[in-house]
């Protein structure tokens, strides 16, 4: 059955689902769109604040609807409120405020890898950090949170879609000893993902809180660039152990990483410290270094924030072959010069913040 099909039934099955006040969710003016993927289905029921509880069973009912519609789907239906919960002093007043964290099953620590703008190596970087905290002798997991721009199937080689358990779980993919998940293994090529902030805020913490990560002692979440939902959602509903920011040496890019740092201090998300990728270049031929994007931004602006520089990682093509061919260099080439800088990393890291280890 084609995308668009599978679609139109999905809402075709939901005409049964009776809602709250009369009526039945196909019409509901709160559905959003069906989106279907190769292997999801996801939709969003919107309602007015304070109707979440009521909403519930038909939450429930479309869950059922939709899978009985797709069974070889994971099928994803977020139930959201149009306004955020009430903090503060209206919640001083008796309304209700933010549900509390809550841990993810199966995790102990969860740091996460951002950065205030593309183009940076942000992806790169989380996953030879991931790599390197393994080589530490962690069990680690890695979650791809950048669901429209999604690149660990890339980066690691990921084949084929997760499995999905009969309780609805995801297995995820096991990479170079690593579990990972990520959106972009439930895509067909080249397919983008156009949803607004609710269905990616249900999606992330669907394959945050659905996937079976076992036993790990930390996950590291590569978040998407910027400061959206996305991020908010995380930082809401689970306990962040730690930040990495990662940025390039240039003005522009240390412009946009202040600001993700500024998000995470109003947040009050830890800050472990930042990166700078893309340092220098060394010519293979020569041996000379050039400082291609400057040279010393991020630990200056580290210092200027008042937290660590973690270290920095050279500008080499190794680097990026390795991540095209879904080899990277602490897999293809763990003694090399670039897996160095990225071990260094992983145990300043470590050594900084002792309690990921206990």
């Amino acid at each position: 059955m084609a995308d668009t099909e599978l679609a139109n039934a999905v809402k075709s099955a939901l005409a049964k689902v009776e809602i709250p006040g009369g009526g039945t969710l196909s019409g509901y003016a709160g559905l959003s769109e069906i989106i279907v993927t190769k292997s999801a289905v996801a939709f969003a029921i919107a309602v007015a604040p304070g109707m979440e509880t009521a909403f519930g069973p038909a939450r429930v009912a479309a869950q059922s609807a939709a899978e009985a519609i797709a069974p070889d789907h994971k099928v994803m239906v977020s139930l959201t409120s149009s306004k955020p919960p009430a903090t503060g002093q209206a919640a001083a007043q008796g309304r209700p405020g933010p549900a509390p964290k809550s841990p993810v099953p199966g995790v102990r620590k969860i740091i996460a890898v951002g950065s205030g703008k593309g183009g940076v190596g942000k992806s790169t970087t989380a996953v030879n950090i991931a790599l390197a905290l393994k080589a530490e002798g962690l069990r680690v997991g890695i979650l791809d949170a950048d669901l429209y721009g999604p690149s660990l199937p890339k980066l690691l080689g990921l084949e084929g879609k997760p499995a999905v358990r009969e309780d609805g779980i995801f297995s995820p993919h096991d990479a170079f000893g690593l579990k990972a998940i990520s959106i972009g293994s439930m895509l067909t090529q080249d397919q983008a993902v156009v949803w607004r902030g609710p269905m990616a805020t249900s999606a992330l913490r669907q394959l945050l809180r659905e996937t079976d990560w076992g036993d790990l002692d930390i996950l590291v979440v590569d978040l998407p660039p910027g400061t959206g939902d996305i991020h908010i959602s995380l930082f809401q509903q689970a306990v962040v152990d730690g930040v990495i920011i990662v940025s390039t040496p240039q003005d522009l890019a240390l412009i946009d990483a202040k600001k993700a740092i500024d998000m995470l201090r109003r947040l009050n998300v830890p800050l472990l410290g930042l990166v700078e990728n893309m340092s220098y270049f060394i010519a293979p031929d020569t041996g000379n270094r050039y400082d291609i994007f400057g040279h010393g931004g991020a630990e200056a602006a580290a210092a200027a924030q008042k937290m660590a520089f973690l270290g920095a990682v050279p500008l080499v093509m190794s680097i990026r072959e390795t991540s095209d061919t879904g080899q990277p260099v602490l897999v293809s080439n763990p003694e090399g010069p670039e897996a160095e800088a990225f071990r260094a990393i992983a145990t300043k890291i470590l050594a900084d913040t002792p309690s990921l280890r206990s």
